[in-house]
């Protein structure tokens, strides 16, 4: 809740027939103001009819409230706050602050120009002067006020709706409503999209998600992020590149895992499955890059039993070396149960040993996995036990 702004009046009081005067001239002053402010600024010509109403109850309100200031003194009476949250609420959003300073400023000086007029005697003049300058400062801070409330509003109502966004995203329920939440955080839907996920950075940081947000603005990207517990999601625009590292360094301490570029919004639960399932997996692979593809952490990601990586591996091994023909299939099991040696395979299949490498760089061709690489032997290991398994 805003806070009223207030303040004080000490000394001498204006007579009551003056105040009378004031609150009988208040009208004239409010309509002299907004005449000026349509002389003055093309901008608020611009505005609607009801808008500019809006500003006339605004400048009607300070009269009021200066006249109640004035009226008594000693005591603290609550200004403008109330006045900026009875106009109408497309105001604030088609009105900036720097526009309503403006507005401020004309208004106090139409009330320089014809307040003093209305004085009964010099002293009545010298405190109408010193309470409109009062007065005007408090208006410019209460319109402060006002804005920073509801930019704090208004973000707070962003995150949620961001969160709401990620949320949806990871538990693959991307609607219609969920693409218009999208929308309203300027994300367009039809983008290709990259997840990422790791840990947040630590709650002792001064901008805990500043930094990513701003890796990715140097980027060129847009980017909605939803801490989960211990886990971070990042849905970033775009395709995967090296690039991301930077965006990386952003996250708290621990692995990253990259999913793979979805086609947009609605496609991105399969990049953030296959980037949460290789968050989980990436433990199984102790020297892991940072951040690391999750792609490349196929066996991993298999062993912990998702059925995601297992399809994924058959498609790109298993399949490619079925259709390429059964010797690739036949040599590349005898050199991987022979630990990888050249010249024992060659004689157990009785071919010669540049037969063997041929048909090992036939398989990388196919498959895209080196034999020869201890890495990438692994997955075609697991992805030949997986065929044998699943045999149909």
């Amino acid at each position: 809740m805003l806070r009223d702004v207030t303040t004080a009046h000490t000394g001498p009081a204006v007579s009551g027939r003056t105040l009378r005067r004031l609150e009988q001239a208040s009208g004239g002053l409010a309509s002299s103001s907004v005449a000026m402010m349509a002389e003055r600024f093309p901008w608020f010509r611009r505005l609607s009819a009801d808008q500019r109403a809006g500003v006339l109850l605004v400048t009607q309100a300070g009269v009021s409230n200066f006249v109640a200031w004035l009226s008594k003194p000693t005591e603290t009476i609550p200004l403008t706050a109330e006045a900026f949250r009875n106009a109408p609420r497309d105001l604030a959003r088609r009105v900036s602050l720097r526009q309503t300073v403006e507005m401020v400023r004309v208004a106090i000086e139409v009330f320089e120009q014809r307040l003093p007029l209305l004085a009964a005697d010099d002293e009545e003049r010298r405190l109408l002067t010193e309470g409109i300058l009062k007065f005007g400062r408090e208006i410019a801070f209460a319109a402060a006020l006002v804005y920073a409330s509801a930019a704090e509003s208004r973000g707070a109502w962003d995150a949620r709706l961001e969160a709401l966004v990620v949320d949806g995203v990871v538990r693959g329920e991307v609607d219609d409503a969920l693409i218009s939440r999208s929308s309203a955080l300027g994300w367009d839907a039809e983008l290709a999209v990259t997840v990422l996920v790791g840990t947040p950075p630590p709650e002792n940081h001064s901008e805990p998600l500043a930094g990513i947000r701003r890796a990715a603005t140097r980027l060129g990207r847009s980017v909605l992020l939803g801490v989960q517990g211990p886990r971070l999601v990042a849905l970033l625009s775009g395709p995967r590149e090296p690039a991301m590292e930077r965006l990386a360094k952003a996250f708290g301490p621990g692995p990253v895992v990259i999913g793979p570029t979805a086609a947009n919004l609605a496609a991105a639960h399969t990049s953030a499955r296959d980037a949460l399932q290789g968050l989980r997996a990436v433990i199984g692979r102790p020297a892991a890059p940072r951040p690391v593809y999750a792609d490349d952490l196929l066996p991993e990601r298999t062993l912990a039993g998702d059925p995601a990586a297992r399809a994924e591996l058959v498609e790109r091994v298993v399949e490619p070396l079925v259709a390429a023909g059964g010797e690739l299939h036949r040599t590349l099991t005898n050199y991987l149960d022979g630990g990888g040696a050249l010249e024992p395979c060659a004689r157990a299949l009785f071919v010669h040993a540049n037969t063997v490498r041929y048909r090992l760089r036939r398989v990388r061709e196919v498959t895209g996995f080196d034999p020869t690489v201890p890495r990438d032997a692994l997955v075609l290991r697991i992805a030949l036990v997986l065929g044998r398994l699943n045999p149909e």
